[in-house]
């Protein structure tokens, strides 16, 4: 796929659209949005924040909103590209110029701005991974409450590293040797893997 640097080469990348897309450019830019490329496709922000974007495809061309699902969608114009899969992304689509109705699209676009700037805005979920504790381990911190302490004061994601450090040891005696090498690193605060970071 080829890299597009500017809105006005995405339109001519689209070419059998190209009216309906500047049509549509033109709406959006009647308003305080930035324009942009994003993803090799023109994206509008207020505030650094997506709002909306352009797309063009085989058979259709629209507007997608980032935030779609917070817009009343009064006419009944939004579609869900991934049913199931997307919760915040709506989609206007169309199939010919003679399909877009100025007053409305202005309308949805006004809304889209404004539900931004109220901050409605579906946040991508971040699974936290549960830091399982490996017998050997917790033997040791169990009998050792400095090292207890200093262990629970570490950043999630080195407990973690230091966990798959000793389960992924196969026999006992591999384990006790790794327990012993972790055991000051953890004294001192310090990730299994830091000494390799920043070099």
């Amino acid at each position: 796929m080829k890299k597009i640097y500017s809105v006005e080469e995405y339109i001519e990348e689209h070419q059998n659209f190209s009216d309906a897309l500047v049509m549509l450019r033109d709406i959006i830019n009647t308003t305080e949005v930035g324009e942009t490329i994003k993803w090799n496709a023109p994206v509008y922000t207020v505030n650094g924040k997506n709002v909306l974007g352009l797309g063009a495809f085989k058979n259709h061309f629209g507007i997608w909103f980032f935030n779609g699902v917070f817009l009343k969608d009064e006419h009944n114009l939004l579609v869900n590209a991934q049913e199931n899969k997307t919760k915040a992304l709506r989609q206007m689509r169309f199939e010919t110029i003679s399909d877009i109705d100025k007053k409305v699209v202005l309308a949805y676009v006004k809304e889209a701005i404004k539900n931004q700037k109220l901050g409605k805005e579906i946040k991508p979920e971040r699974k936290t991974k549960k830091t399982i504790l490996p017998d050997a381990l917790k033997v040791v911190l169990n009998s050792n409450k400095t090292l207890k302490t200093a262990f629970e004061n570490l950043s999630p994601y080195k407990q973690r590293e230091y966990c798959e450090y000793i389960e992924s040891a196969k026999r006992d005696t591999t384990k006790l040797k790794r327990l012993e090498k972790i055991t000051p690193m953890i004294q001192q605060g310090v990730g299994l893997h830091d000494k390799y970071k920043n070099c």
